[in-house]
C-alpha cells in the first residue's frame, strides 16, 4: 500500500509557524486530525524555521501532537541533537529525515542513527550537488543502503529520495528519475521510494495536474511513498486510484471506500 507522509506540520508555513510560537495545541491538533482521516500513514514534524528556537519547539510539537497521533511521526531536522530529544519523546518506532551523502550531514547522522530502530528518509544528494543522470542517482542509492545497512538499519527501513528536478529547465528530468526508481527497485526490491514531487512542476503553469500525473508515473516505476499535503484531494484520489491499477488494494477495497466517501470523483 502506499504510504502517504503527511507534510503540513512545518514551521516554514506561516500558520503553523503563528501557531507554534502561541502555542495554539488546537490549530496544531486539528490539522494532525485531518491529515490522519484523509489518509496520512506518517506526520512529518519539522520545526526549524524559527531560529534559535527549534528543539523547545519540536518538544512542544511532540507534545501536542501525540495526544492525538494514531499514526508514527517523522522527525524532520538536520540537528542531531533535535533528533536524540524528539527519539526519546516518541511513543511509536518513527521515520528520521533524513541523511545524505553531503559529508557534514553524513557524518553528523551516522552516529545518531547508529543502533536506533526506526525509518530513514535516505537523499541522494552529495557534494556534487544534485544528481545529473539516472545512473548516478542509482549510485548514490546504492551507497546510501549500504552504508545504512553497515550501522543496522534494515533495507526495508530505507527510504530513497532519488530528488525529483524541475522538467521545465531540463525536459529530460522526469525520465531521468523514472529510470533511476526503476534501477533501483530492480537492485533493492525491498527498498522504498519517497519525496516530494512538487520540483517536477517547477516554473509552470497548471501545477497540480503535473503533479498528480508525474505521481501516477512514480508509482509505475517503483515509488510507494511520498511526502505530500494529504489534504489535497485531487492528489490522494489519484494515489488511491492508481494503487489500485496496480493490483496493491485488495477488492478495490480503499477505491470503494474513496468513492462512497465522496473524495474520488470523475
Amino acid at each position: 500500500m502506499f504510504e502517504v507522509i503527511g507534510e503540513r506540520i512545518n514551521t516554514s508555513r506561516k500558520k503553523v509557524q503563528e501557531a507554534v510560537a502561541a502555542r495554539d495545541a488546537q490549530y496544531i491538533i486539528d490539522d494532525v486530525s485531518q491529515q490522519q482521516a484523509s489518509g496520512a500513514c506518517f506526520i512529518d514534524v519539522n520545526a526549524g524555521a524559527r531560529i534559535g528556537h527549534e528543539k523547545e519547539d519540536m518538544q512542544w510539537l511532540l507534545e501536542t501532537i501525540q495526544s492525538v497521533a494514531i499514526v508514527p511521526l517523522t522527525l524532520d531536522s538536520p540537528d542531531p541533537a533535535v533528533l536524540e530529544m524528539a527519539f526519546a519523546m516518541v511513543k511509536e518506532t518513527p521515520m528520521i529525515n533524513s541523511i545524505s551523502l553531503e559529508k557534514e550531514r553524513f557524518d553528523a547522522m551516522i552516529p545518531f542513527l547508529s543502533g536506533k530502530e526506526c525509518k530513514v528518509i535516505a537523499l541522494c544528494m552529495d557534494d556534487t550537488g544534485m544528481p545529473a543522470s539516472s545512473e548516478d542517482i542509482i549510485g548514490r542509492a546504492d551507497t546510501l543502503v549500504k552504508e545504512l545497512n553497515a550501522i543496522g538499519i534494515a533495507t526495508s527501513n530505507i527510504y530513497v529520495d532519488p530528488l525529483v528536478q524541475p522538467i521545465s529547465t531540463d525536459t529530460t528530468k522526469g525520465v531521468m528519475v523514472l529510470e533511476a526508481v526503476k534501477g533501483i527497485k530492480t537492485k533493492y526490491p525491498e527498498v522504498h521510494i519517497t519525496g516530494g514531487l512538487s520540483n517536477i512542476s517547477y516554473g509552470l503553469p497548471q501545477r497540480k495536474i503535473i503533479n498528480r500525473t508525474f505521481i501516477a508515473l512514480m508509482m509505475t516505476a517503483g515509488m510507494d511513498s511520498a511526502i505530500i499535503d494529504p489534504l489535497d484531494t485531487k492528489i490522494m484520489a489519484t494515489i488511491t486510484t492508481a494503487d489500485m491499477l496496480l493490483g496493491n488494494d485488495s477488492f478495490c477495497g480503499n477505491f470503494l471506500k474513496g468513492v462512497r466517501a465522496g473524495a474520488i470523483e470523475s
